[in-house]
């Protein structure tokens, strides 16, 4: 039984996080942060709305006794400068860590990045996602563990990225997979993230490859 925290369950990968958790029998218990309210109701769900999703000091000891944290919580750099795409995806998230693994140091952190992050990276996005993603490691070397999906194709009426371009993409997912391009999942996805989340990771950072295996049972044991 496990029980887990879920950072940004109204994007589209965390509602994919959510539907999964909130359809398997052996995750007891769900406690969903964010700006606003997903909109579903189940036994084992609560949630805090909160103006500040990182700003966890009003939520005190109710944050104990989790078994991992599903952060989703992300935003796209395109239009952003650096600063502002720091503040949200690295600051907001370290915060965040800090204040779950200060009550439950064995927690599994499980950090959804991207296909092509790198802290070396030319392009701001990668460079900013590969920076968290090490910092991450660096405070949770046994429970953080990295998810760098391509493209998502968003199911079961879960709502994607509404520009014409992702429109397009989605449309072309299924050509993208056969060519053995970087394509997953909402469903695969949130699958994937709760089998960590209940057993951990032998292997730290999940390729989209890696994502879709373990999903399916064809990756050995969480990652080996």
């Amino acid at each position: 039984m496990t029980r887990v925290v879920v950072f940004g369950a109204t994007g589209m990968v965390g509602q994919g996080v959510l539907r999964e958790a909130l359809l398997d029998s052996t995750i007891t218990s769900i406690l969903s942060i964010g700006r606003r309210s997903s909109g579903k109701e189940d036994p084992k769900l609560s949630e805090v709305i909160l103006k500040d999703p990182s700003d966890l000091s009003s939520v005190g000891t109710n944050l104990a006794g989790f078994d991992a944290c599903l952060y989703c919580l992300g935003i796209s750099a395109m239009g952003m400068s650096e600063k502002d795409y720091t503040a949200i995806t690295k600051d907001m998230t370290l915060r965040v860590a800090d204040s779950l693994l200060a009550q439950n140091p064995s927690m599994r952190f499980l950090f959804v990045s991207g296909d092509g992050t790198d802290a070396k990276s030319r392009m701001m996005w990668a460079r900013v996602k590969g920076e968290t993603e090490n910092a991450l490691l660096e405070r949770s070397p046994d429970g953080a563990v990295m998810f760098r999906p391509g493209l998502i194709e968003p199911l079961h009426g879960i709502k994607g990225q509404q520009s014409l371009v992702y429109k397009a993409v989605y449309a072309v997912a299924p050509l993208l997979r056969g060519l053995r391009l970087p394509v997953t999942n909402t469903e695969v996805l949130g699958r994937a993230m709760l089998k960590v989340a209940k057993q951990g990771s032998a292997k730290k950072i999940l390729s989209n490859a890696d994502i879709n295996n373990l999903a399916a049972g064809t990756l050995g044991k969480c990652g080996e």
